[in-house]
């Protein structure tokens, strides 16, 4: 018999995760603030402007009433963008009847504050109404997910029972979860490397190659791993899939609308056009001036983060901040 979930978040990662729950037998609520896609979800079975052509199964009903999703659920999986997570979370906490194991699978780090997200959501739900805090994460594309293309991901949690319960939910045979106890590692690089994304779009709208890329990949790296591991974290996550494995699939794809942003600048479009013409949350955006902080704060050596600030809250030109990186005195690796 399957568990009794709540997905708070119709995006397409929260629709795609909500779909592997309901081919794993599971009973799923599908949160989402917006009436038209609950009732398109609900009537016609589609999310068009997330996951056009994808078709859900008619057990998966939409709600915009959030104490009707989480009532009487096990689990939470929280999937909406990081500078939302705060309120909701508080919103949560008010309603909650039951303890319930928190999932989020949403990837930044909070605006001004510079938190991680089960930081902001351990601040805000009551002790007595969580079973643990687990962050899942890796390399996924809801795109992917949908068509059951094989996917592994990570579930962290410093809770190692709510990370094995979290991986029972949603393993399968074409989702595969590994636990870690290091939810620091999993969250800032899932957060981080949506940065190198962004520049690695930008390497791509420039006309650059292979070369450019794996360089830039490789000392992206090198940055998340400094700051990550100044934070807390384990430096052998950033060798696993929320380090290496998210890089690849959202350096190197389409899908990644990070990549897609960073693309669009690199053929000269504006900020601001960009981010207007997206239609979706960006994260890396937001969480590049949070890096800049912190390597700031910590005085770590972040140039690629620092180089893509100029260029998205000071307006540098991409040329010359992609010149200035090549240009930076020599040093051993």
């Amino acid at each position: 018999m399957g568990s009794e979930i709540a997905v708070l978040g119709a995006g397409s990662w929260g629709s795609a995760l909500a779909n592997v729950l309901v081919e794993n037998g599971h009973h799923v609520k599908l949160w989402t603030r917006d009436e038209a896609q609950q009732n398109e979800i609900n009537t016609q079975h589609t999310n068009a402007h997330y996951l056009p052509e994808f078709k859900f199964s008619d057990v998966i009903m939409a709600t915009t009433d959030l104490k009707e999703a989480i009532r009487d659920v096990e689990a939470i999986v929280f999937v909406i963008p990081t500078n939302g997570m705060r309120e909701l979370s508080q919103k949560v906490n008010k309603l909650l009847e039951r303890k319930v194991t928190i999932i989020h699978a949403s990837k930044g780090l909070e605006r001004h504050t510079h938190k991680r997200i089960s930081t902001i959501i351990e601040e805000e739900l009551s002790s007595e109404n969580i079973n643990g805090i687990v962050a899942l994460s890796g390399p996924s594309h809801a795109e992917e997910v949908i068509k059951r293309d094989l996917t592994t991901i990570t579930a962290a949690s410093t809770h190692i029972d709510s990370a094995r319960f979290v991986q029972s939910l949603f393993i399968n045979d074409y989702f595969r979860v590994y636990t870690n106890k290091d939810i620091i590692g999993v969250e800032i690089g899932a957060a981080l490397k949506n940065i190198i994304a962004i520049g690695s779009g930008i390497i791509a709208g420039l006309g650059y190659g292979d070369n450019a890329k794996a360089g830039l990949v490789t000392r992206g790296l090198a940055e998340i791993s400094r700051l990550g591991i100044e934070l807390g974290a384990d430096p052998l996550t950033f060798m696993g899939l929320s380090g290496v494995g998210d890089l690849i699939v959202t350096c190197t794809s389409p899908h990644s609308r990070n990549w897609r942003a960073g693309y669009q600048l690199g053929k000269g479009e504006k900020i601001e056009s960009v981010l207007e013409n997206m239609g979706m949350v960006v994260e890396g955006v937001s969480t590049t001036q949070a890096a800049y902080e912190l390597a700031k704060e910590y005085k770590i050596e972040m140039p690629i983060t620092e180089a893509l600030y100029e260029v998205l809250y000071n307006n540098a030109e991409v040329e010359y901040a992609i010149l200035n990186l090549m240009q930076r005195e020599g040093k051993a690796e």
